[in-house]
């Protein structure tokens, strides 16, 4: 049985991208000819420019004062990793090029062209857009939720699976929760040697933890009077489960 819902909606890109600089913790710089991995250094501010926090000696300062007119000075790059243990873990990848400019006694980034690279593949976003979207409400929870949802709930999300087409749950040997947004949930099922995931989206968009909670009882309601998949009952015959 699949998911019957009105609200489809997902996250533009521009969003995406937002959510993933707001969530990420680490950052690799290519400048010139050096490169640094930074950790817990940046922050973003409200139009979307990365503030960086680096040492005075650092060869970014110098990278960024000697760059050339004209030319892009720097290359940064940002990934976006499941918090629950998964196949292949970095869900997005998310490079920003631009100019870094000295400020307050860090660098300034301001990006001239950013590039989202999901499963479905890269997109191009655009710099207004980009300028103007804001992280998803519930992206530094995401983290905390989808943990506590693995590791304390697990037969709720067994259960979430009768939401799940039958042909998509063919061969699977774990369903994890994968991802959260206010549009929805998805989850990664893992068969012997793919995967794939599967996105339940919610009947309304959620702005908090409180809504999101709400969201999730309808969709486990949904599912608690949905037929068990096929698919998962022969797995379960099997001994594969």
């Amino acid at each position: 049985m699949g998911v019957s819902q009105s609200w489809t909606a997902a996250p533009s890109a521009a969003e995406r991208a937002r959510s993933v600089l707001a969530g990420a913790w680490s950052c690799a710089v290519t400048a010139e000819s050096c490169r640094e991995e930074l950790v817990g250094a940046h922050t973003v501010t409200e139009d979307g420019r990365v503030l960086l926090e680096v040492p005075e000696d650092s060869v970014l300062v110098t990278a960024a004062i000697c760059a050339p007119r004209g030319e892009p000075s720097a290359v940064l790059e940002f990934a976006d990793v499941a918090p629950v243990p998964v196949r292949k873990r970095i869900r997005t990848r998310l490079w920003m090029s631009g100019w870094f400019t000295p400020e307050n006694g860090g660098l300034a980034f301001r990006p001239t062209r950013v590039v989202l690279r999901q499963p479905s593949g890269a997109v191009v976003v655009d710099l207004d857009e980009f300028a103007e979207a804001t992280p998803d409400p519930l992206v530094t929870a995401e983290a905390r939720l989808l943990t506590h949802l693995a590791d304390c709930h697990a037969d709720a999300v067994e259960r979430l699976t009768r939401l799940v087409d039958s042909d998509s749950l063919h061969g699977a040997v774990r369903v994890q929760p994968l991802a959260v947004d206010r549009h929805g949930l998805t989850l990664r099922i893992e068969r012997a040697r793919a995967h794939g995931d599967v996105r339940l989206p919610f009947h309304r968009p959620a702005d908090d933890v409180a809504q999101l909670t709400e969201r999730m009882h309808i969709l486990l309601a949904q599912a608690s009077a949905a037929s068990c998949p096929r698919a998962l009952q022969r797995q379960r015959t099997d001994g594969d489960g």
